[in-house]
């Protein structure tokens, strides 16, 4: 078993003792739906609303390392607090409080990612929302890669298309939207 997944392990039992509501995303999401590729961080959304981002933020902070000098602070101004183990792998931690956000945590299941070790995993379509909203060229690699793993007709594509389009006009892009029609065949 890998550094990453034992981190995203140990990160998963924090959350659980402390009843955070939580769902593991980016590279090891995209390595159980979509095409493996090396990641090199572990990221993960924890539900803290708006307003109760200390509490989970200094819980963190008493677990890992902040890779930031100002981490406290970046995170409850950005809302992604990044932390890294003692191995020095990084942790990106969005702070989560949209309704899209609260929606993906729900959503979240127990993946057997090896034999005997479970981790809650955000949903394929969750991860595409996600991917797509970020909107960068490797997130586009992901977004292919989870389509061809998973079909394009076993996934739900008003959902992802539900979601996405609030966010993406939120972000003033709303030919990311378009561009994943593109992708999807729609």
């Amino acid at each position: 078993m890998n550094a990453l997944i034992k981190l995203a392990s140990s990160i998963q039992e924090i959350c659980e003792q402390r009843q955070w509501p939580f769902c593991i995303i980016g590279g090891v999401a995209v390595q159980h739906w979509g095409e493996p590729r090396f990641t090199k961080d572990v990221d993960l959304t924890v539900l803290t609303g708006f307003g109760g981002e200390e509490v989970i933020v200094d819980g963190l902070l008493e677990h890992f390392e902040p890779r930031v000098s100002d981490a406290r602070d970046f995170s409850l101004k950005n809302r992604v607090l990044l932390l890294r183990d003692s191995a020095g792998i990084g942790i990106d931690v969005a702070l989560g409080a949209l309704p899209f956000e609260e929606e993906a945590v729900k959503r979240a299941k127990s993946f057997e990612v090896y034999p005997g070790m479970h981790l809650r995993l955000c949903t394929a379509e969750d991860l595409i929302v996600m991917k797509a909203f970020a909107d960068r060229p490797l997130d586009w690699n992901d977004v292919k890669g989870v389509i061809i793993r998973q079909g394009n007709e076993n996934l739900d594509w008003s959902y992802i298309f539900q979601h996405l389009t609030p966010l993406a006009e939120l972000k003033e892009q709303p030919e990311i939207v378009a561009r994943l029609r593109k992708m999807a065949g729609q």
